[in-house]
């Protein structure tokens, strides 16, 4: 509004002062009685400005020139930091009290606390258009013509440039700066200008600037260079803070020096942790180590492509100052006497001599370019210089100690000059200008001739060709290799890493694989195809990539748990790996397709694996409880232990085929052994080794990698000796291999066209064996397989669903490839066309897909809540689901076309359903408050219970189609039982099973999944003996079914043209009946077999469809009548009875009923239903007002609702049953659980995924006919509990319990269960001994 700033300033003289609002006239308008003026606001309405003193503890005010200064509050203000104002009144924050306060604007009365208990309220404003009131614009529409920044001032304006920049007119600025000062203060780079005569210092907006110690500059690009040793990285940006990018950042630990080639565009750098120089281009491409032996803390570097030479710094044991050709050729030392800390380098290219700083010296000094007629050219007064720069005649330098950027005369070193103070942490300095002298080279014209990297070198050479690190010059002295021949590759968890045997140094080169990695252990190499293969135990998968980096591809993702070793066949065109959390060694293609489980048995903590390609051997180590190593044959054979005493840790494995002997390295003896290839004549090679993982051989020595040292390792194979130190440093040290592709490979039968076998084709010491992927038989011909398992079972896991083969007996499980997997619960199957169905509560879907995974869609992706229960009819080709959220069942068509709710009434909580269509039943468990087994028709007629005595949780069901019973278990009364199809003759199969959840029937076994044992179990069917647990270890175990020919046979009326029918075809006992869905719209419908109503009258009503995402439905609509066309039911043709809007009518074969008696048996038959329906909802009703249970917690049994993140145990609110005591309590001594509450905790088990809660749930665990059942009253209606998807502590149920108990006092809760302690991050999961390394 008046063209003014106001500010307060509490230096040294504290005062408030004001300008114009283009710097100009300003002036203090109060500069007594001030301390500490900290906030500052204006009254515009009453053009005054009120502002804050936290040392005198006051707000005063004054009119806008200082006049009428007044103080508005004294009192009550322990230290007020910021004020604002709105109307009539005054906001302040206030560090001491931490609070906002107001107070009345004229009088100070009126205080007000507004908020409290905030932490250090800083700044404070008021958000309101008044609070910034119309004005004059000075500078008009057009900025006042004004390039840039137009600044009002009084009643006009002033024209301005950003800060540094010149003006090239009364209204224009430079578009760049010619020439500045950029310097380094390790959390910003900063810039002085020299196009202006105000030397401010400007702060180059940067990101991520942690410790930047170099600098450089290339005015070609306008780009900056920076090092920073905190992120240990090399980086660049636009000299205007754009363009920001990390350029190297891998393979340096202190990089201290920064030089620019502006000539070949090349980047030159010192290392001061691996005392190294290096090269590269300026964008970090073509890497190159120049210079590595007889460094001792480089420091700075400088070069001069003028004269082809480079400088540099080092401040070791012998400081000194050296030069060498910039190719590194010709490499002397020029200055070696009276220096201490050598920092800042520079050189005079128009005089030819070279300056630099010494802080421990505390001079600066100069000599000629070879070291000649050196002179001391500043000696006084430079506490600790370190940074050097020439600009024409002025040298500049930055102290750390005295703060400060000065100058002098470059040749006298008098005339000195403060640019600028009191700036901390001074680091590098340079003049960034565009007068750089241009330099004709050899490398401008086709790169000198060189296929990489082209040097400039002293003349008369002039430049010499150089190959990325790693890699050999070929003799031409132009041509680089194609890449490494022999070579250790090794993984650091994070990053894989190479160091390169061909050249006479080691330096490690991070493959830049553009691939997230979090926990990558084991490594190997083909060396045909040039690839490398890791396994991450985190993301649990198996990966590979071109050694370049390029054509990275996950090969492995399902399976996985721990993979922690793994070696390439590169002959036969295998790779093999060991999984610790599996205890699996197992073998595939390189392709990761053909996987097969080889050893499953007798395993402890498989880790290292080698391989004898031509021998046909395998050998692997075993750190479990009886540590160990053994050996097999390719394919599994002939197992044999080869070492099993003294052994703790055994880690690394190699073999030496040239010496005929296994080595091998034990974190627990801290030794490396060897023996010969049978586990004789054991030896220590190397004692102590601190902790070594990994191990290799190549020629003449084994290289290992050790976790504690952090170092890769070299000594001789035979003898041990001669122990060096290949690389330091390097935290996260995982599996080390050593690559020689230069070496002839081995061979062996099934290098040769896969030794004729259709699949596998597996080494022995013998010959080989063909072989088929895990769970399916070799045929009678020895060399092919068939293309699946003939007989096996299915299973689901929450997040994965596998199958076990019953055809072979190793009982492995092997993931079906399907994505989007997130909490699948139920499962079925259809052998006509071969598809998984399975519901998943997570996104509330049903899914199918094919067993390979492919052709994966939903079939119905709305209004499911709680899928509990999914069972296929193969022969009407129908899909029957229970919901326990919706407490219904419904059935659509397979393709989730046609829904229907089939029960919607007297359900509480239905769980699993089984189908027998050759019956026409359908079957299905409840296990709400009543649990119960019932059974209907496919249509849902003639229900009724088959069992509802001395049941608990009756979770899975499945029929015996060839004894025509029903088995199902009981997860409260832990047993296994069967009936007759009509529920008599009742047995107990198993009487003691832990916590069973699904089973199914396979012959004469019973299968079933455990919660608690996590583990696939299975029993005689007849006996209920011979038990057996097929698979174990299984974490999340829910449904189970078995796949075979003999399971899904019979026929019925549907199974032809669906009956007839135009929508649903259900078969019963006695007949079957056509039945229209309940979404109906606009669609014609008959209920008559074979006969088509009469289509509708057009509309304009779109036409709702329903059925699969996916619109592949074709096989699915070809089972309707062919020839119904869309279309209504008549009114005349309803009421003759010939169809309905949404009804079923029975269609017996043969049976020529007349339209009159099919209406009068159908009004009959609905009376009856009233009639029953009215008496079960009064018995229901009269149940409901004596059930001792309604004012307990009725979340029971495990629900599965995970989707919404929230989990709800209702309660009946009964405000009368608080006074009544309605249950009858018995003492039970296990710790007053009730069952209620155990119920409670498995739904929680169920949710978390974490099965280790089923530990606390069986200890608690109520003995039947000893259950506590006390009366709980709960004041509200719900109880909400807050749960991740993944996992629900415990401690919340306890706390829930413990609320509970506050109301009853009859629960008391055991402590909680301790959690195990958390590893370190060692790349695997120890389980056996209690002192393990993987507690190291």
């Amino acid at each position: 509004m008046e063209g003014t700033i106001y500010w307060t300033d509490w230096g040294n003289t504290p005062r408030i002062e004001y300008a114009s609002m283009d710097g100009s006239n300003r002036r203090i308008i109060a500069d007594t009685h001030l301390f500490w003026p900290n906030g500052l606001t204006i009254d515009y309405a009453g053009r005054r400005m009120y502002w804050v003193d936290a040392k005198h503890h006051v707000i005063e005010r004054a009119d806008l020139d200082g006049s009428n200064r007044k103080a508005v509050i004294s009192q009550g203000l322990p230290h007020p930091f910021a004020i604002t104002v709105f109307e009539d009144s005054l906001y302040w924050t206030d560090w001491h009290t931490k609070s906002i306060n107001s107070a009345n604007k004229f009088t100070g009365k009126n205080q007000e606390v507004i908020r409290s208990k905030l932490h250090f309220p800083m700044d404070i404003h008021t958000l309101h258009p008044q609070r910034q009131p119309a004005g004059k614009n000075r500078c008009g529409t057009d900025n006042g013509g004004c390039s840039h920044l137009c600044l009002p001032s009084g009643d006009v304006f002033t024209c301005a440039c950003p800060t540094g920049f010149r003006k090239t007119g009364s209204k224009t600025c430079a578009l760049s700066l010619d020439k500045f000062l950029l310097f380094a203060r390790r959390t910003d780079i900063r810039r002085i200008s020299f196009d202006t005569s105000d030397f401010s210092d400007f702060v180059i907006p940067l990101s991520n600037v942690r410790s930047a110690v170099a600098l450089d500059w290339d005015s070609a690009d306008d780009y900056m260079y920076w090092t920073d040793t905190n992120s240990d990285s090399i980086n660049r940006a636009k000299s205007d803070g754009s363009a920001q990018e990390v350029i190297i950042e891998t393979s340096l630990e202190s990089p201290a020096g920064l030089a620019i080639d502006w000539v070949t565009q090349k980047l030159y750098w010192t290392d001061a942790g691996t005392d190294r120089i290096e090269v590269s281009n300026t964008d970090g491409s073509l890497r190159s180590v120049l210079i590595w032996e007889n460094l001792d803390r480089p420091r700075d570097i400088v070069v001069d492509p003028i004269g082809g030479f480079m400088y540099w710094t080092d401040w070791g044991a012998n400081p000194k100052i050296e030069r060498a050709g910039m190719d590194a050729s010709g490499r002397i030392v020029i200055i070696s006497s009276n220096l201490t800390w050598p920092n800042g380098l520079a050189i005079d290219y128009e005089s030819e001599r070279l300056y630099w700083a010494d802080a421990g010296m505390k001079t600066i000094e100069t000599a000629k370019l070879d070291g000649a007629d050196r002179t001391v050219l500043i000696g006084t007064d430079l506490p600790h210089p370190f940074g050097l720069t020439l600009y024409e005649d002025r040298i500049y330098w930055t102290d750390w100690q005295s703060k400060s950027i000065e100058s002098a005369d470059r040749k006298t070193g008098l005339d000195r000059k403060t640019a600028r103070e009191n700036l901390e942490n001074l680091m590098d300095i340079h003049v960034f200008h565009r007068q750089r002298p241009k330099v004709h080279s050899a490398c401008s014209i086709n790169n000198g001739g060189c296929s990489h990297i082209c040097l400039l070198s002293p003349h008369p050479k002039g430049h010499s060709c150089a190959c990325p690190t790693g890699v050999n010059l070929l003799a031409d002295g132009k041509t680089c290799s194609s890449g490494m021949d022999r070579f250790l590759i090794f993984a650091r968890r994070t990053d894989i890493r190479s160091v390169s045997l061909d050249i006479p140094y080691f330096a490690d080169v991070v493959l830049p694989i553009n691939v997230t990695m979090k926990n990558t252990i084991a490594v190997g190499v083909d060396p045909v195809d040039g690839l490398v293969y890791w396994a991450d135990s985190t993301l649990r998968k198996i990966s590979r990539a071109s050694l370049d980096g390029s054509n990275n591809q996950d090969i492995i993702t399902t399976g996985l748990v721990t993979t922690d070793g793994l070696a390439v066949d590169a002959i036969g065109r295998k790779i093999y790996w060991t999984d610790t959390g599996t205890n699996r060694i197992e073998v595939g293609n390189l392709d990761g397709s053909m996987r097969k489980v080889l050893v499953w048995q007798n395993l402890g903590s498989p880790r290292a694996i080698a391989l004898y390609h031509e021998m046909g051997y395998m050998y692997w180590s075993d750190w479990g409880e009886n540590a160990k190593l053994e050996r097999a044959g390719m394919d599994g054979s002939d197992r044999k232990v080869l070492i099993s005493m003294n052994l703790g840790w055994p880690n690394g494995l190699a073999v030496d085929k040239a010496g005929s002997q296994l080595l091998w390295a034990d974190a627990h003896t801290e030794r490396i052994e060897a023996s010969d290839l049978e586990g004789r004549n054991r030896r220590i090679l190397v004692s102590p080794v601190q902790h070594p993982y990994g191990l290799t051989l190549l020629g003449a020595h084994i290289y290992w990698t050790d976790w504690q040292t952090r170092k890769i390792q070299r000594a001789d194979k035979d003898t041990g000796e001669n122990v060096i130190v290949v690389r330091d440093n390097l935290p996260g040290l995982m599996d080390i291999q050593a690559v020689d592709r230069t070496h002839a490979l081995g061979y062996n039968k099934c290098g040769d066209k896969n030794g004729g076998c259709s699949h596998l084709c597996l080494p022995n010491p013998v010959s080989y064996s063909c072989a088929c992927p895990t769970g399916i038989l070799l045929k009678d011909d020895g060399r092919t397989c068939d293309p699946s398992p003939d007989t096996y079972l299915l299973f689901s896991s929450r997040d994965s669903i596998r199958r076990i083969s019953l055809d072979t007996d190793d009982h492995t499980d092997v993931y079906v490839p399907i994505k989007e997997l997130n909490n699948v619960i139920s499962l079925d199957y259809d052998s006509v066309e071969g598809k998984i169905y399975y519901t998943d509560v997570f996104l509330d879907v049903i899914r199918r897909v094919q067993l390979d995974g492919n052709g994966l869609e939903t079939i119905i992706g709305e209004g499911l809540k709680t899928t509990d229960g999914l069972s296929v009819d193969w022969v009407a080709r129908n899909l029957y689901w229970t919901d326990t959220g919706a407490n219904t069942i419904e059935v659509s068509r397979l393709d989730g076309r046609h829904r229907k709710v089939l029960i919607n009434n007297s359900l509480d909580e239905p769980r699993a359903i089984a189908v027998f269509p050759r019956k026409g039943y359908l079957f299905w468990t409840d296990w709400g408050h009543v649990a119960k087994i019932e059974r209907a028709h496919l249509d849902g007629s003639d229900r009724k219970v088959i069992i509802n005595t001395d049941l608990g949780w009756p979770n899975g069901l499945t029929l015996d189609y060839d004894t025509r019973r029903i088995f199902w278990v009981d997860a409260h009364l832990d047993r296994i039982e069967n009936a007759d199809l009509n529920g008599k003759t009742r047995q107990i199969l198993v009487s003691q099973v832990s916590h069973p959840f699904a089973l199914t029937q396979e012959g004469r076994w019973i299968y079933w999944t455990d919660w608690q044992t996590k583990s696939i179990q299975r029993v005689d069917k007849y006996s209920g003996r011979s038990q057996e647990t097929v698979l174990g270890n299984m974490e999340g175990l829910m449904d189970i079914i078995v796949v075979s020919p003999l399971r899904q046979t019979g026929s019925n009326p549907c199974g032809v043209n669906n009956g007839g029918c135009s929508h649903l075809c259900f078969a019963r006992s006695y007949d079957f009946v056509c039945a229209c869905p309940d979404d109906l719209v606009n669609e014609v419908c008959s209920t008559i077999p074979g006969y088509l109503p009469s289509p509708p009258h057009p509309t304009n009503n779109s036409e709702k469809i329903s059925g699969p995402s996916s619109p592949n439905t074709q096989g699915e609509r070809a089972d309707s009548t062919p020839g119904v066309t869309a279309g209504s039911c008549s009114e005349a043709e309803a009421s003759d009875g010939l169809c309905t809007h949404n009804g079923a009518i029975p269609a017996s074969a043969g049976d020529k009923l007349r339209v009159p008696h099919i209406i009068a048996g159908s009004l009959s038959l609905l009376c009856l239903l009233l009639l029953i329906c009215a008496l079960l909802i009064y018995r229901h009703r009269r149940a409901k007002l004596s059930d001792p249970a309604l004012g307990t917690l009725t979340y029971s049994n495990p629900s599965y609702r995970t989707s919404t993140q929230e989990v709800k145990i209702e309660a009946v609110h009964r405000p009368g049953a608080c006074h009544l005591q309605r249950h009858r309590k018995e003492a039970h001594p296990d710790n007053g659980f009730t069952k209620e509450k155990i119920r409670i905790l498995e739904g929680f088990g169920l949710l978390s995924g974490e099965e280790s809660e089923w530990d606390d749930l069986k200890q608690v665990k109520p003995s039947r006919g000893s259950i506590l059942r006390d009366h709980v009253c709960i004041k509200t209606d719900t109880v909400s509990l807050q749960a991740s998807t993944a996992s629900l502590d415990l401690t919340e149920t306890q706390q829930l319990l413990q609320e509970e108990q506050s109301e009853t006092g009859s629960v008391t809760l055991p402590p909680s269960p301790e959690r195990r302690a958390s590893l370190p991050d060692t790349g695997w999961r120890g389980r056996h001994l209690p002192s393990t390394e993987s507690e190291v």
